[in-house]
């Protein structure tokens, strides 16, 4: 059909008036917060000076930002600078498995229950992060742990043997040394105490054996605790730039293009990123580092001698607190630190040099972020009145003389590895260091102790009726050779009897 020119016309006036009306009244709305247009954004990297520019594939030169506009443009400058840092972690162990006919009838008449066990390896990764040009990886403990072999995979493909300088299961750190021509590149340490929430940051690792990735957020929260169990603080800085399994041991870092956080944890129910993402602090990374390089074999923790509980809001109210927060004194420590500093039972602990404490676990990572040997200043609550103490942070004392022996001959013991407690040697089994005792510190693989189900930690109350005060009277009571034990020992703070013929 064919129109006429007259409608043509007006159909082009239609349009022209539509066009203008959009033009004026679908503008692009200020939504309350001011972003920078493409045009404006580019004004501004051209207008500030570049650290360095970088040639793309199509020739075009791209440049290094340096403010927070600029880097909304791209992140990958700041990937180039950092990414060939973070390294894959290859750990492989092997493990014994129960044999699948040790239940056989038949077996059993020529075995018994000594059914030999099978071994098999297993292979588990993860990631870690160059902080030492001489080749010193920081990386997860869990990641590491048990392994008989880790193997480093750089970014650029290149694989190397490493060693296992230090490392602490309630810390979840572990330090390697990759065993290869140095220099390597590095990210360096930022200080994680300037950290605050909002900041931008990228997450790099090696999610679920892909490859290096990276992925971006923000810092969500500070001072994170109840988030991993059996961890020495809870302090974590939380992200919700994604993290996987296998981004742990991975670095968290900020714009500067530093270390900010080691990612450990995340908070799922499928196993994959929800945002919820959780990292280590750098500061006491740092400190970790120092003690690996000390060539202690250990990492040593500030010995407070005191205990600490959560301050709750009857308590806070009955200190004339604020609010519930801090670290209450439940218990002190004769002639430990915080009795020399005056600190007493029923006063709470509110900050470290001048930082506020929220909880005790808090308390617990600004006195190792301190160190051993020097002087930290305590603010102290009671009664409506804060004064302040200096406490001198010290190792903790070998009040008894350790005498570690190795259990032999028949007895259910037999691998084990006993010695007697004292503050020092329960802080190297992250015990109380108010426990006493024998307790049991290693104990051998396939040794009749593991078999039985003798475990680390575990304290011999009494053998065969016979109180265990030291090791000595252990040896004694083992060598007896009876036809049948009778054994108590403490677990986790639970007795337990056990019968063994």
């Amino acid at each position: 059909m064919h129109r006429s020119p007259l409608s043509l016309v007006l159909s082009g006036i239609a349009g022209l008036v539509i066009i203008m009306f959009l033009a004026h009244f679908v503008a692009p709305t200020d939504l309350g917060e001011s972003h920078p247009t493409i045009d404006q954004l580019k004004t501004s990297a051209v207008a500030t000076p570049v650290a360095s520019t970088s040639s793309a594939a199509d020739g075009t030169v791209k440049t290094v930002p340096e403010s927070r506009a600029e880097m909304q443009m791209s992140f990958s400058p700041l990937v180039k600078q950092t990414a060939n840092a973070v390294v894959n972690v290859y750990a492989e162990k092997l493990v014994e498995s129960r044999s699948p006919l040790a239940d056989d009838p038949f077996l059993q008449q020529f075995f018994g229950q000594r059914m030999p066990n099978r071994s098999e390896k297993q292979s588990s990764l993860g990631s870690g992060v160059i902080v030492g040009a001489d080749g010193i990886v920081v990386t997860n403990n869990h990641v590491i742990e048990g392994a008989d072999d880790i193997k480093v995979a750089l970014a650029d493909g290149r694989e190397f043997e490493s060693k296992v300088v230090l490392k602490d299961d309630r810390l979840d750190l572990a330090v390697l040394k990759i065993e290869g021509s140095a220099p390597f590149q590095t990210i360096p340490l930022g200080d994680s105490d300037s950290v605050e929430v909002g900041d931008l940051v990228l997450a790099i690792g090696n999610p679920f054996g892909v490859g290096q990735t990276v992925t971006s957020g923000i810092v969500s929260a500070l001072a994170r605790n109840q988030v991993t169990p059996g961890s020495d603080f809870g302090f974590f800085i939380q992200t919700d730039a994604a993290i996987n399994p296998g981004n742990s041991g991975g670095g968290l870092i900020d714009m500067k293009g530093e270390l900010i956080g080691i990612n450990t944890a995340i908070f799922s129910r499928g196993g994959g990123s929800n945002g919820v993402g959780f990292a280590i602090p750098a500061n006491l990374v740092k400190v970790f580092i120092e003690s690996a390089k000390g060539g202690t074999g250990s990492f040593v923790r500030p010995f407070i001698g005191a205990s600490f509980e959560p301050v709750t809001s009857e308590v806070a109210d009955a200190l004339g607190l604020d609010r519930a927060r801090g670290a209450l004194v439940s218990s002190v420590i004769e002639g430990g630190p915080a009795e020399k500093a005056g600190i007493r039972p029923g006063e709470v602990v509110t900050a470290v040099n001048g930082i506020a404490v929220e909880h005790p676990d808090a308390l617990g990572y600004r006195l190792t972020t301190v160190g051993i040997g020097k002087d930290a200043r305590l603010s102290v609550a009671n009664n409506g009145k804060v004064r302040e103490v200096t406490l001198r942070l010290e190792r903790a004392p070998e009040t008894a003389p350790r005498d570690e022996r190795l259990i032999e001959g028949r007895t259910p013991f037999a691998g084990a590895v006993v010695g007697n407690l004292s503050p020092r040697l329960a802080d190297e089994l992250h015990m109380s260091a108010a426990s006493e005792g024998v307790v049991i510190t290693a104990v051998n693989r396939g040794s009749p102790a593991a078999r039985v189900g003798f475990a680390p930690k575990d304290i011999i109350i009494a053998v065969n009726g016979v109180p265990i005060d030291k090791t000595e009277t252990l040896v004694k009571a083992a060598a007896d050779d009876p036809a049948f034990w009778r054994v108590e020992i403490e677990r986790d703070g639970q007795r337990i009897r056990q019968f063994f013929r």
